[in-house]
């Protein structure tokens, strides 16, 4: 659906109340007296067919009576009637509508479909759009608009809200009111059986009265439109996120709760660091972040300066502030001499800067004063303790009057913490009024203050140019390896007969033979040399050390046929009903001086493939052992996952002689990620131990599990890859070969001389105007695209070091419904006039044909003459705005 008609959820001019009523214990009275109370500037129409009027407005007896077609209806009647009453509002011309009633999902009608079900149909046949149902509403306080249920209004603000749960909903509400932050938009989205996440962070995003964004989840419906929708928007604007269902009993609740797969928690904060989102893990920390969103700037850096009245509070926030990974900002000698000059003899002399107890406003001001001046620090915490030697109203007049006098746009930020409860709360309330950031202890500020940091570190990361990793992976051999196993009835694949399958993409296993008994074990021992390992092999055991089903170090035949006899009888004896195919051998591994990893891919309900990195061992709990990452994985996206692994305690570096090599793990995750991708027929599989050595990588054990049920990449990941089957060559009139082929994240510095060649008549009809030279922060959102929401193909050589030069782009960005493509073109100056726009263009052409965009446009200069001629001769409709001086080309691509 088009985000055309979700705008008139937040833009109603017109609205109807169907089952508004007069007693106070209905939600149409309710919902009527939040309505009328708000200050709507339009009419609000209540549908009572046995009242007169509904608190003083005249009421209407049917949806067919009412004198004009509302934007927006609220149904407050019981579920049962929601269906036909949905029915007759689309029928009569009803945009949007906001279904309150509960447990649609549950009560099934006489044809077999769930109301929500017929719900949903009825919206979809004549385009109206729902939020909900079992939605407490919504507010919009910059319209006057209160259509919800809830206790109390919202005020004005520029942050959004958006949640699954209307208790949540109600409770963020009770305390921003009392804090003095308002809101943007506050939703409740209910269950979610139309209007979703993704829609509303497509809106969020592009809306210029909201700077911010935050979520409470229960669960995803939409993954791949939910994260690229979350990608998205996080590019320009912080989202905050809080999701329920941390345990395994919390994830069976927000089941009952919604109705959908929980997921894997781990994978869900996996997913939510992809798309560059921040996640809280409480509403204390859901507060104090909506907190630092209402106040602080963007941070153009990470160092904290702390000004304290007291040592211990301000140890307590250095403690915090180190264990969070964050940064203490290091003062001058200079700084420090002018704060002497105001400073007490006895103060700290360091950051952090301590006052003394009893420091009055004037001294809290004048080293407040020197701090911001100062280049040495991005935020300053201020913290006072109570003290009979101060008054903390007075000094935080003080502090409000000194911050003021530096512009907003200065780029220190200042934080406080007013420690106590009747002694604080006043001033707390002032700087809430104020404008200023305030915290009820030392460690919710310093965590409030590093959410903003991880945000802005996540940005830098998610945008960083991944290393370039050679392509040698030979496809078709491990997919054909595959398939061959799924049509002999195997589904799992052990490190005998996978081991061709992870070779095809470059990834090194222990030498390993399968023996069906003990003789045949000897005759390969002999073959292969000593020393040796055997271990059991059965479809009906995955982990074999847990069962003791392996001996190593075996030295010689006799160790052999002994080892085979013994690890048979405790597989037996341990696992009666195990099926027992024969034994594996292997070289035994050189272990000294190495580290033993554990990767895995598991299938994940409701994001698909999730790659798991931690130590060795059986024992495997992804949430509490491993870090975890979204397929298509690059080089810069694994290094980020090893970072996490060590941050969190996931792996340890032991600093071993031949241990942990960061590029040869990426490396490792990158080539899994893409067998992962390559190959649809693996459900999941268990790498353990990985060995590490230096450079050196090698799987010791392997457990690949197979499927039959083989979907294609858009049905079965959660992000799309990058397209490798686009990728074609070309001849040029000159006789030159090109590769055409989407471009990709490792393009950026390619890119940015491809860019810079352009001349600067090129560039002026490129851009509309003059323009200085791309930076990294826009050259990263030209080559990291979402290939789900739009496309850049390039054409490129190469140079004489085999090396790519690119010679020209075309991009397109798809609207979220994909209705409409619009296009932008360039190509190298010296290498125009031979052909290489056609072909990209073309090549869009085919590409948006296919995926089934309706329409495909693009505007140029009234100077760009051949852009518009290529453009016609391919079939674009050309027109002139003599007005904006620009030329149109507009293609419809549902005509062949």
């Amino acid at each position: 659906m088009s985000q055309r008609s979700i705008r008139s959820l937040f833009t109603p001019k017109s609205i109807a109340v169907i089952g508004a009523s007069n007693s106070p214990a209905r939600a149409g009275c309710i919902m009527m007296k939040n309505l009328l109370s708000s200050g709507f500037d339009g009419p609000i129409m209540p549908v009572n067919p046995h009242a007169t009027s509904v608190m003083g407005v005249l009421a209407y007896p049917n949806i067919e009576s009412l004198p004009v077609k509302p934007d927006l209806a609220i149904i407050c009647t019981k579920a049962e009637r929601v269906p036909q009453i949905a029915e007759t509002l689309a029928q009569f011309g009803c945009k949007t509508a906001v279904i309150i009633a509960s447990g649609m999902n549950q009560c099934v009608a006489d044809d077999g479909q769930t109301l929500a079900q017929k719900l949903t149909e009825s919206g979809k046949r004549y385009g109206m759009r729902i939020l909900g149902p079992n939605s407490l509403g919504m507010i919009l306080p910059n319209l006057g608009l209160n259509a919800s249920l809830a206790h109390t209004s919202a005020q004005p603000g520029k942050i959004a809200f958006v949640s699954q749960s209307a208790a949540v909903c109600t409770t963020v509400l009770d305390w921003a009111n009392n804090k003095g932050i308002g809101f943007s938009s506050f939703i409740s989205l209910g269950d979610a059986g139309d209007i979703d996440f993704d829609e509303l962070l497509d809106y969020l995003g592009r809306d210029s009265k909201t700077s911010a964004i935050m979520l409470y989840i229960d669960s995803i419906n939409e993954r791949l439109r939910f994260l690229s929708a979350a990608r998205a928007a996080s590019r320009h604007k912080p989202i905050l996120v809080i999701k329920s269902g941390r345990s395994a009993e919390g994830g069976n609740a927000a089941r009952h709760h919604t109705g959908a797969s929980s997921g894997n928690d781990a994978v869900y904060e996996a997913a939510f660091r992809r798309a560059g989102m921040l996640r809280v893990n409480d509403l204390v920390e859901l507060f104090a972040a909506l907190e630092s969103l209402a106040h602080l700037n963007p941070l153009h850096g990470e160092r904290l300066c702390i000004l304290s009245n007291g040592g211990g509070p301000a140890v307590l926030s250095v403690d915090e502030l180190i264990i969070k990974g964050g940064k203490l900002a290091q003062l001058s000698e200079e700084t420090k001499s002018k704060l002497a000059a105001v400073l007490p003899p006895t103060w700290s002399k360091q950051n952090p800067v301590d006052i003394i107890g009893d420091a009055d406003g004037e001294r809290y001001a004048n080293a407040l004063n020197i701090l911001m001046d100062s280049d040495e620090l991005d935020a300053v915490l201020v913290l006072h303790s109570p003290s009979a030697l101060g008054n903390g109203n007075n000094i935080a007049d003080a502090v409000i009057a000194a911050a003021s006098k530096h512009p907003r746009k200065h780029r220190v930020n200042v934080l406080t913490n007013w420690s106590g409860e009747d002694s604080a709360y006043e001033a707390r309330r002032r700087f809430s009024k104020a404008g200023i950031p305030t915290y009820r202890t030392p460690e919710g500020a310093v965590r409030a203050f590093m959410h903003m940091v991880e945000f802005r570190r996540n940005q830098k990361l998610l945008q960083e140019v991944p290393q370039s990793l050679t392509n040698n992976s030979d496809t078709a051999t491990a997919r054909r390896i595959l398939q061959q196993a799924l049509q002999s009835g195997r589904k799992v694949l052990e490190t005998h007969d996978a081991r061709a399958v992870f070779s095809a993409y470059g990834l090194k296993t222990i030498d390993t033979w399968f023996a069906n008994d003990a003789d045949e074990a000897v005759v390969i021992a002999e073959r292969a040399g000593y020393p040796v390992a055997l271990k059991i092999q059965s479809p009906d055991i995955l982990h074999k050390s847990d069962v003791h089903g392996v001996m190593l170090n075996l030295a010689d035949a006799e160790e052999v046929r002994h080892a085979a006899a013994a690890i048979t009888s405790r597989v037996r004896a341990a696992n009666p009903d195990a099926r027992i195919e024969g034994m594996i051998v292997q070289k035994m591994a050189l272990t000294a001086g190495t580290q033993e990893l554990r990767v895995a891919v598991l299938n994940d309900p409701v994001f698909g493939p999730a790659i798991m990195l931690g130590e060795g061992g059986s024992e495997w709990e992804p949430t509490r052992d491993a870090a975890v990452a979204l397929p298509p994985l690059n080089m810069a996206l694994s290094r980020y996952m090893v970072i996490q692994a060590l941050k969190t305690g996931k792996i340890h570096d032991r600093h071993l002689p031949n241990g942990l090599d960061m590029a040869a793990i990426c490396r490792m995750l990158t080539q899994i990620s893409s067998l992962v991708i390559d190959c649809p027929q693996i459900e999941g599989l268990d790498l353990n131990p990985v060995l590490a050595s230096g450079d050196t990588i090698t799987l010791l054990d392997i457990n690949l599990r197979l499927t039959e049920d083989i979907k294609d990449n858009s049905a079965r990941l959660s992000i799309l890859p990058y397209p490798k089957d686009l990728e074609e060559t070309a001849t040029l009139r000159n006789g030159l070969q090109v590769m055409l082929r989407p471009i990709l994240p490792e393009d950026e510095p390619k890119h940015l001389a491809f860019d810079n060649s352009l001349s600067d008549e090129d560039r002026y009809k490129r851009y509309f105007g003059v323009r200085s030279q791309m930076t990294h922060e826009e050259m990263a959102v030209l080559t990291q695209i979402d290939y789900a929401r739009e496309m850049a193909f390039i054409a490129t050589i190469k140079d004489d070091s085999g090396d790519d030069i690119t010679l020209g782009a075309v991009r397109a960005s798809i609207d979220p419904d994909n209705t409409e493509a619009e296009f932008a073109m360039a190509v190298r100056s010296s290498h125009q006039g031979i052909g290489i726009g056609k072909l990209l263009l073309e090549k869009l052409i085919r590409y948006f044909r296919a995926a089934g965009t309706p329409v495909l446009t693009g505007y140029t200069m009234f100077e760009n003459r051949n852009m518009a001629s290529l453009a016609k001769s391919l079939g674009f409709a050309v027109t002139f705005d003599m007005e904006e001086r620009l030329i149109h080309m507009h293609m419809d691509l549902s005509k062949s």
